[in-house]
């Protein structure tokens, strides 16, 4: 599908030996610069992911989390799980005893141990080339000299002011005399400039151990947080084996829970019994469709998906062709279906997705988050930290797997992907967007396959999900008359406040030998090549 070059967008970027795409344009550099000076895409992802933690702060941070998903030239396929886990004291009773019905996003119960230092070090003696300390010197650079504030940052950074300026670490780290930094204003991170210098130095030991651990330790106890350095000194990262589902000849692997990346493949698996072709890829039949096998999907989330220890059904049933079959069977492609599973919005969307593949066609497709803005927006004061509050995603419901106890993981939104023909990567890609994530594996996918898009088009095509009061939220390029198709199948629907998420994406064209990438305009980033 060519695009509209009288139009507004941009077209594909297309290189040969290395690639990278990001959420912003420093971080991609830094990626590239790591490829042409001989690091892999390992090494790549990393330095662009520790810039990211500088130039997008409200995003993400090193008091987050992180997964990834790696596959190597030789065929291989390797997935990490790099979510911290509630405190060890956590008990649900303790919750309870305080009248404390829900674990809030900016509550200091929230906090959970951030996994992502320790998984970029795993990822990298894995499979990497380079050193920390080689891969953090853009980071640290940025961090300590500053950067200029990019508009879609400075946008979202200016809605969080009042939360930041009710906590000390906040304020001193992240206002500039109580205020946001505006577009093009210079901004500098000395405190993550000297916590990255000590990660570099010491490796994931010397975040997880010593003082910056102890000042995270002493900074959620003094919120009334049950956060202990036993806690942060048992993180550890997990491989998993991704999970992979057919989609029209194009097998997608989603990392399994607690990540919630077979909602995705449950999605596709259902939206696989309808003919999608002939259908307009903005119009209503498509979004009806997509809208309903997602409220399936989700009601599925909602019900089954936790800490892995803790669910009681296997992922083998849930990401099963037939256990699709079923579920279409209960859509009306021209009506909205009242018994289908509740929908649930809960909008957290701070998460940055990244995507690298060099010349030896090795490809990862990572993703950092601190959930909510800033996180909790509790920010250490010495060293910089902003404490995640993923720990939101838990709930009180007793029996529920993903009901808040003692070092367990929480559901989680973050979801890394990618895409393999004949066993071999084909496209790398992630949508950001908090639980609109798999919604957007879904119709990312479905644009590729279905409607012929390129990867830039496909992420550029205009999305629907569900605003907090429950309704359909479109993006401006979904026309009006097609909102009033979907309501007249039952959907109640209006126009988003704000764009649904963000996404990467990078094609590996085998027969060309060419890489072709895209990044999401609804944020600062790029793609770019060699």
């Amino acid at each position: 599908m060519l695009r509209d070059f009288q139009g507004p967008g941009r077209s594909p970027v297309m290189a040969t030996r290395g690639m990278a795409a990001t959420s912003h344009p420093l971080a991609t550099a830094t990626a590239v610069d790591v490829l042409r000076r001989g690091g892999n895409a390992i090494d790549a992802a990393i330095a662009a992911a520790a810039v990211l933690t500088v130039v997008e702060p409200h995003m993400t941070g090193v008091g987050g989390d992180g997964f990834a998903v790696i596959a190597e030239p030789d065929g291989s396929v390797h997935g990490y799980n790099g979510s911290g886990r509630a405190p060890l004291a956590a008990e649900p009773d303790h919750f309870r005893a305080r009248n404390i019905a829900a674990i809030e996003e900016h509550s200091i119960h929230a906090v959970t141990v951030p996994g992502v230092v320790a998984a970029w070090e795993a990822i990298q003696l894995a499979h990497g080339r380079w050193s920390l300390a080689d891969l953090f010197q853009d980071a640290i650079a940025y961090a300590e000299n500053g950067t200029p504030v990019a508009p879609r940052v400075a946008h979202d950074w200016a809605g969080h002011v009042d939360r930041l300026a009710r906590d000390a670490g906040a304020r001193r780290h992240y206002l500039i005399d109580g205020r946001a930094p505006a577009a093009g204003e210079m901004h500098r991170a000395p405190a993550l400039a000297r916590t990255l210098r000590e990660i570099a130095k010491s490796g994931a030991s010397g975040f997880y151990h010593g003082p910056i651990a102890e000042e995270i330790v002493a900074t959620a106890k003094d919120h009334g947080g049950l956060l202990a350095l036993d806690d942060l000194a048992a993180v550890e990262v997990t491989p998993v084996a991704p999970v992979f589902s057919d989609y029209r000849g194009l097998d997608i692997a989603e990392l399994p829970p607690n990540g919630q990346g077979i909602v995705a493949l449950i999605l596709l698996n259902i939206l696989e019994t309808f003919e999608m072709k002939g259908l307009d890829p903005n119009g209503a039949a498509r979004l009806h469709l997509e809208i309903e096998a997602a409220r399936f999907s989700y009601g599925c989330r909602d019900a089954a998906i936790g800490d892995p220890a803790a669910m009681t059904v296997a992922v083998d049933d849930l990401v099963a062709k037939a256990f699709a079959r079923e579920a279409a069977r209960l859509i009306d492609p021209k009506h909205r279906t009242e018994s289908l599973a509740p929908q649930l919005p809960a909008r957290g969307t701070d998460t940055v997705y990244l995507t690298v593949v060099d010349e030896d066609l090795r490809a990862v497709s990572l993703i950092n988050s601190l959930y909510g803005a800033f996180g909790t927006g509790i920010v250490t004061p010495e060293w910089g930290v902003a404490l995640q509050s993923r720990g939101a995603s838990f709930t009180l419901e007793p029996g529920h797997p993903n009901v808040i106890g003692p070092g367990k993981r929480p559901m989680h939104t973050i979801i890394p992907a990618m895409a393999f023909r004949n066993g071999l990567p084909e496209i790398s890609f992630g949508v950001m967007g908090g639980a609109y994530q798999p919604c957007g594996h879904a119709h990312f996918i479905s644009n590729v396959v279905d409607f012929g898009m390129d990867v830039q088009q496909a992420i550029d095509a205009p999305r629907v999900f569900w605003e907090d009061d429950g309704r359909i939220g479109a993006e401006a390029g979904i026309a009006e008359e097609t909102l009033n198709a979907l309501g007249r199948m039952g959907h109640v629907v209006g126009r988003a406040p704000a764009p649904w998420g963000g996404g990467q994406a990078i094609l590996i064209d085998r027969a060309r030998g060419v890489l072709v990438g895209g990044s999401d305009p609804r944020k600062d980033g790029a793609a770019m090549g060699y």
